[in-house]
């Protein structure tokens, strides 16, 4: 008599185990899906009010004939002195290889993120790193502009933008 609802039992357990794995799979996979596209729901809604651009009426821009010498200073960065910056002025590569930016960071690929100049302003792009190059603390996904104040960051590494 205890023979078959013990073996009821067991099924009944792996079929909630299986249920369960299921369940996570599913929303792992949801969750990879949102990721992949950017979370297409998300930016739709802030769409409308989150370009990433300034407007040009507040932009501190890049001209010839000012005396303007963008920079990135270092905030907290393996093997550099905080406070020391590098000219940024015609562009730079930042990562752990032959760069111009060489970073000390186990979490830093060889050729990580990409400084470029384009027309007046100063632009930020992640050379497709593993761990990804984080702007203002939100992941980067394509070219964005660079603003006095602005925050970057490579694996353990941080810099502020400084464009005075």
């Amino acid at each position: 008599m205890l023979e078959p609802v013990s073996v009821g039992l067991k099924f009944a357990f792996l079929a909630i185990l299986y249920l369960f794995l299921l369940w996570v799979s599913r929303s792992a996979l949801k969750d990879l899906r949102r990721g992949a596209f950017g979370g297409r729901a998300q930016a739709q809604e802030h769409a409308a009010d989150a370009t990433g651009m300034h407007p040009a009426s507040s932009l501190d821009v890049l001209t010839a004939d000012e005396d303007v010498a963008p920079r990135l200073v270092v905030d907290s960065v393996p093997g550099l002195t905080p406070g020391m910056a590098y000219d940024v002025s015609s562009g730079a590569t930042l990562g752990r290889g032959d760069v111009e930016i060489q970073l000390e960071d186990p979490f830093a690929s060889s050729r990580h993120a990409h400084l470029v100049r384009q027309g007046a302003m100063l632009v930020i792009e992640d050379l497709g790193s593993t761990n990804g190059t984080y702007l203002n603390d939100e992941l980067l996904r394509g070219p964005r502009p660079l603003h006095a104040g602005d925050r970057v960051r490579i694996g353990d590494s941080s810099f502020t933008y400084d464009d005075k």
